[in-house]
């Protein structure tokens, strides 16, 4: 049997199972994916450091607006295969390896065309007059076609099961290689250091998506590249490229705003606050390569309630880690922004207003992973609206503030607060849909959040109170942790979420070389440096 078609051996098996080999299977790929945030929390925060003591703020939201544009247009060029392949390889009549070859033969045709553009016209990504773009910013647009392909790569690795990968190109791979050619760059110029980091961690993750992507497919033999089939490809994905678009977006939107209506300071200040805060988002992001392919299943079979349950039971379990997370961060929240740089605690306030978004997002972002399946269209419209309330909120409130005389502190706030309406307005419709297609519940809310929630805020507000502001961020994160999730455990977790914590020998030896693998990456930085 060849390794293509083993897992999906696997899968049948696990299918035949019913519910909760199912559940077995996404809790698995949630503990990969939280001990992928805990290496994703390592690597980034290195970076941050790096970024913002070397840097500093200006040359940081230089960067951050340049990526914005590159990470769009990266969206645009995989034509919502990232999501939507998984439904092409559960359908499949040829091939998988042929089926994988031609959803990346159409992000390459995408991809070509963006990097054509913003090379011929830079300023997409360099807006600011005061520092156009020279030497080797053009490089940036290459980076398209490698984040395109890396996506799919990986969601095509997700659908055998194969969330390993995942962890090691995203939590591994991509934020040790900028941290460390960011380190060395900065002794070359400080001009181009944060490009040329970015350009190197994603190359270098892609080359970590496809090692295993031919192992797991093998080379497609005889395939001959298909354009009329790779149009029909793009057309239908059109709904769920625009689903993906505007998740994306959501995400960056408000950093665009800020960027339109304030200092490229505060666009570094609010980047960073960004990057703290969607550390958490990635546990539920991370979930969507798992829960694709199991709901596509179910949908194929018929089997709405299974469905349901799958999102009920994922959405809580995001819902419960995001929040614990969100309060160990934005408790301690100065202590968290004074890491980078004493210049970057005026951001506090973005951060927790940026954590609530995440937290709030979790229901909306669940149910769209089923709502591309059976109501892609109107999915489409709440995305779409969703962004048009979040864009008109960002700018109305800069500029209520701004017509109030408030500082440019507390303006910059505003993208934060009109995300977390936009976001709020999302999963209370989007999750309505998905109920009203199903016939069945799919909220993943439980009281039992609300109990440990208190517990984390008490054991946070004891900390402020009694523990000195340099040691807040040391004791108050564990201790604001070890209450909420202590509370959730005893008074929330049934049989099924317990299965979350489960670890048989198989992960472990998973877990193990992901760490060898990080030491091993960390032998060879001290080496080079």
């Amino acid at each position: 049997m060849s390794e293509a078609k083993a897992p999906q051996a696997a899968v049948q098996v696990a299918d035949n199972g019913g519910p909760d080999a199912d559940m077995a299977t996404l809790a698995r790929g949630g503990r990969l994916n939280v001990f992928g945030f805990v290496l994703r929390l390592a690597a980034r925060l290195p970076f941050l450091f790096i970024a913002g003591r070397i840097y500093g703020a200006a040359e940081l939201g230089r960067f951050a607006y340049a990526v914005l544009t590159v990470e769009f247009a990266a969206q645009l060029a995989a034509l919502g295969l990232r999501r939507g392949l998984a439904q092409l390889l559960a359908n499949a009549k040829k091939p998988e390896s042929c089926i994988v070859a031609d959803a990346l033969l159409v992000a390459a045709i995408g991809s070509v065309i963006c990097i054509a553009i913003l090379i011929a016209f830079p300023v997409a990504m360099y807006p600011d007059v005061r520092s156009p773009p020279q030497g080797l910013d053009r490089l940036l647009a290459v980076t398209v076609l490698a984040i395109a392909w890396t996506d799919i790569a990986l969601a095509a690795l997700a659908y055998h099961h194969d969330v390993t990968s995942t962890v090691r190109a995203r939590s591994i791979v991509e934020p040790w290689t900028i941290s460390i050619v960011a380190f060395l760059w900065s002794y070359v110029s400080l001009r181009d250091g944060l490009i040329v980091s970015y350009v190197f961690s994603m190359v270098a993750a892609l080359i970590a998506a496809l090692i295993p992507l031919v192992r797991c497919y093998g080379l497609p033999h005889e395939w001959k590249p298909d354009l009329r089939t790779a149009w029909v490809t793009a057309v239908r994905n059109v709904p769920v490229a625009a689903a993906d678009t505007v998740e994306w977006a959501s995400r960056r939107i408000d950093l665009a705003v800020l960027g339109a209506f304030m200092p490229r300071e505060f666009v570094g200040i609010y980047y960073v606050a960004q990057q703290v805060a969607t550390l958490p988002a990635k546990l539920k992001t991370s979930f969507e390569p798992v829960l694709g392919p199991a709901i596509a299943r179910k949908i194929a079979a018929g089997d709405r309630a299974s469905v349901a349950k799958q999102v009920r039971q994922v959405t809580y379990w995001i819902i419960a880690a995001q929040l614990g997370i969100a309060l160990a961060l934005g408790i301690p929240g100065r202590s968290v922004m004074g890491l980078v740089g004493s210049g970057f605690t005026g951001g506090t306030a973005m951060l927790a207003f940026l954590l609530v978004a995440e937290v709030i997002a979790a229901a909306a972002v669940v149910s769209e992973a089923a709502l591309i399946y059976v109501a892609r269209h109107e999915n489409m419209i709440i995305s779409l609206v969703m962004l048009a309330l979040e864009a008109a909120l960002a700018a109305g409130l800069i500029l209520v503030m701004r017509g109030q005389g408030l500082p440019e502190a507390y303006q910059a706030t505003g993208p934060a607060i009109g995300l977390c309406v936009a976001l709020g307005f999302a999963s209370i419709t989007k999750p309505w849909l998905l109920c009203r297609r199903l016939g069945e519940r799919v909220s993943g809310w439980r009281w039992d959040l609300a109990w440990a929630t208190v517990s984390g805020v008490v054991a946070g507000a004891l900390v402020r109170l009694f523990v000195p502001e340099g040691w807040q961020l040391l004791l108050g994160l564990p201790a604001i942790l070890v209450a909420f999730f202590a509370v959730l455990w005893t008074k929330g977790f049934g049989p099924e979420d317990r299965e979350l914590f489960r670890l048989n020998k198989q992960e472990v030896r998973e877990l193990r070389q992901a760490e060898e693998a990080a030491v091993a990456r960390d032998q060879v930085a001290d080496d080079i440096v």
